[in-house]
């Protein structure tokens, strides 16, 4: 409660959408990252496909589990800014790493990767907004 509080008072820009948007979105696209990363990591395990082609799908993981305790517990604006284009390199990296190995799983990543842009530029508008 507390820290939804804090994130509705930073000033937003006018196309910012409403709190409530970002729940279902963030459901269907954890969907797709759990049945697209999770046909990769498998891929991995069974040694059809080598780590390498793995790591940016495991970075990504890591840097957007890391995005909602930098900007809601540590309130910082600005590592959240880091940390999402971090997000938004990552996956762009993991799409075109594994299109010629498993070209469903990067046709599948294209939402996620069109919400990523989007609250890229979101994030950096609300930090700039609020430095």
């Amino acid at each position: 409660m507390e820290n939804s509080s804090w994130y509705s008072k930073l000033i937003k820009p006018g196309w910012a959408p409403p709190a409530w948007v970002f729940g279902p979105v963030w459901s269907v696209l954890y969907i797709l990252i759990a049945i697209s990363f999770g046909n990769v990591f498998i891929q991995v395990f069974q040694g059809a496909l080598s780590w390498q082609i793995a790591l940016p799908f495991a970075l990504n993981l890591a840097f957007n589990f890391a995005f909602t305790p930098l900007q809601f517990k540590l309130r910082n604006n600005f590592l959240a800014s880091v940390d999402i284009i971090l997000i938004l390199i990552t996956l762009i990296w993991a799409i075109v790493t594994i299109g010629p190995y498993i070209q469903w799983v990067a046709y599948i990543n294209i939402p996620y990767l069109l919400w990523v842009s989007f609250a890229t530029a979101l994030q950096l508008t609300i930090t700039w907004l609020n430095r």
